[in-house]
């Protein structure tokens, strides 16, 4: 699979989901600066969110220090669904219920233990496929289509 990433700024928990999605064999396009180094989050989240709406890449992670400013800048970009998680149930009703595309994690409170269950919930968890939820995920299109 092919995951954008993206972050404000590299710290070992950055260094330790480029290994682990490296170890599951996706394909990361990277958007964040080098250790020691920040860049804005806004700008870096925007790259990756726009690269999972034009479906250039399967899906995204961003991050920031909290994950809030990152959720809510690729929440900005039409086509992107993407959820702050915080814990491993959260990631599996972002998935199922929201068809979460983009999974946005806090620098600051995700651990590396913590990050390993989160994804593997993320990638392992379907979109549901039921009529009522497939009537929700229609009616989330048209907000971003600007219809009621």
């Amino acid at each position: 699979m092919k995951i954008a990433v993206s972050t404000d700024e590299r710290t070992p928990l950055v260094d330790a989901l480029l290994a682990e999605l490296e170890e599951r064999s996706h394909d990361v396009e990277y958007f964040g600066p080098d250790a020691g180094e920040e860049a804005d989050w806004p700008e870096v989240t925007r790259k990756a969110a726009e690269l999972v709406a034009s479906g250039k890449v399967d899906e995204g992670i961003v991050m920031c220090w909290t994950g809030t400013g990152a959720s809510i800048a690729a929440n900005k970009v039409k086509g992107v669904r993407a959820a702050l998680c915080r814990d491993a149930e959260t990631a599996k009703g972002a998935r199922t219920w929201n068809h979460a595309n983009v999974l946005a994690l806090s620098i600051q409170a995700t651990s590396e233990s913590l990050l390993k269950k989160i994804l593997d919930v993320w990638f392992s968890t379907p979109f549901s496929d039921d009529e009522w939820n497939l009537q929700q995920i229609e009616r989330i299109h048209r907000l971003d289509a600007g219809r009621d």
